[in-house]
């Protein structure tokens, strides 16, 4: 494993009109070595799908950093949004894990969207039925184990991307994009992240009808100096807050 990088490269963009987006993407350094990606898409757009997004992404993060297990954490996240919201409110759970002891990707799946695997040997689809958390007790995750090689890329997104191009009757085919990708060559996620995003702004003509996040993880053979790591945010800055500082409370004289 010592001649392995991971990398993993996000783009996510709101649903046209809106300010932000209501998709939540965290990362979290596991206890036990490796890391976890949580990606989380609230019901409905705007400022309340956020809000409930980031609700669910940071009760997600504080599980796996106190060691549960990602099935646990996707069962444990479901249960506390079914109860805090009372079955009202649905959002769609993944969580992508490299875990370094036990040198497995772990990819835990609360989204009818599925989720892709690229390799030299082809891509693989992964479309099991799955539901989202938080309307029904009782949901459980699908949940898959891969090995980590050279040369494999995991694509996960939110359904918001799948829609692109359905106002004008188009599809983005992601299956056939992805399978004619040369994972061989070992090219960067951030590649890959950008031409979905761009390929998909294309069909909407840039203007998204749905939130979109893509995540894209890579494992790749190491050419660097040994333990360097990096990590690299872009994102513009929006003023989502008030626009004026609150009011000072009344005296009583």
């Amino acid at each position: 494993m010592a001649d392995l990088e991971m990398y993993v490269a996000v783009a996510k963009v709101p649903r046209s009109g809106e300010l932000e987006s209501g998709d939540t993407i965290e990362m979290i350094e596991r206890p036990g070595g490796g890391f976890s990606f949580v990606l989380v898409d609230g019901q409905g757009s705007g400022r309340a799908a956020k809000t409930l997004s980031h609700l669910v992404a940071t009760r997600a993060i504080t599980l796996l950093k106190d060691g549960a297990y990602d099935g646990a954490v996707a069962r444990a996240v479901h249960d506390y949004l079914y109860t805090y919201r009372m079955g009202q409110a649905a959002a769609t759970l993944n969580i992508l894990s490299v875990d370094f002891a036990a040198h497995k990707i772990i990819v835990t799946r609360n989204n009818p969207a599925p989720f892709f695997v690229l390799t030299p040997q082809g891509m693989r689809s992964f479309s099991a039925p799955s539901e989202p958390i938080g309307l029904q007790p009782l949901i459980k995750p699908q949940m898959c184990e891969l090995p980590i090689t050279a040369y494999t890329y995991v694509v996960m997104f939110t359904d918001g991307l799948l829609r692109a191009g359905e106002r004008r009757g188009e599809d983005l085919g992601l299956p056939n994009y992805l399978a004619a990708w040369p994972a061989h060559e070992g090219r960067n996620p951030q590649t890959l992240v950008e031409s979905i995003m761009q390929r998909a702004l294309m069909l909407d003509e840039d203007e998204p009808s749905d939130d979109m996040s893509v995540v894209v993880l890579g494992i790749l053979p190491a050419d660097d100096v040994p333990g360097l790591r990096r990590l690299i945010v872009s994102a513009p800055i929006i003023a989502t807050g008030p626009a004026e500082p609150p009011e000072e409370p009344d005296v009583v004289k």
